[in-house]
């Protein structure tokens, strides 16, 4: 039975990303610091999890294909939905009411620090890895996540937080916007060099 633990926290993790993303959509500028500070405990607690159930899992040699499909997709949409979030007019505006006190200021980079071609990098580094893996894996090629997937993840996780902690913080602090804005621009360079090393590693594979 405790072989199933891994699979049931990844379960309750992708059930905590659909409660983040609906505090992400369901805001209001009254309630907006609040619900910032919700999303961001919901999804500090997500990150836990995603440790826990791999540790279990390799801690019981309990890895099965449910984990190892599911739970990097859960991963990858709470991270790029949570930046696709930053980067929309819907969720601006509501931030703009709250950090700009009802100011007419549709700006992303002023508001979240999140361009949309950002969001574009993120999402376009996850086809491709998918699509390399995928490839390799039908080849009967192993290819997991090498130390530069490892480090753009971390670096995604805390640019997240750090969006969060400044809306939260209603932008009152300046070195939480200068730490979210180096988070954020670290996140795309790292996110820029990991597929540049699985390009590379893939390189003999491609050509083939």
């Amino acid at each position: 039975m405790y072989r199933h633990i891994p699979n049931l926290i990844t379960i309750a993790r992708l059930i905590l990303t659909v409660v983040f993303f609906a505090f992400l959509h369901l805001h209001d500028a009254a309630n907006f610091s609040r619900q910032m500070w919700i999303a961001f405990v919901i999804f500090v607690v997500a990150g836990l999890t995603d440790i826990l159930d791999g540790y279990l899992a390799r801690t019981w040699k309990a890895e099965s294909a449910f984990g190892r499909v599911v739970d990097p997709f859960v991963d990858k949409i709470m991270i790029c939905g949570a930046f696709i979030f930053f980067s929309s007019n819907a969720f601006i505006d509501i931030a703009a009411q709250k950090l700009f006190s009802g100011a007419a200021i549709s700006n992303s980079a002023a508001i979240t620090g999140v361009l949309p071609w950002m969001v574009v990098v993120l999402i376009a580094r996850e086809f491709l890895i998918t699509g390399i893996r995928g490839l390799a894996e039908s080849r009967g090629i192993a290819f997991p996540a090498d130390w530069a997937g490892k480090i753009k993840m971390f670096t995604q996780a805390f640019a997240v937080g750090a969006v969060m902690v400044h809306l939260a913080t209603t932008g009152q602090y300046r070195w939480i916007r200068i730490t979210r804005d180096i988070a954020i621009w670290t996140t795309v360079v790292v996110t820029v060099l990991s597929m540049t090393t699985y390009i590379l590693r893939s390189n003999k594979l491609l050509r083939t």
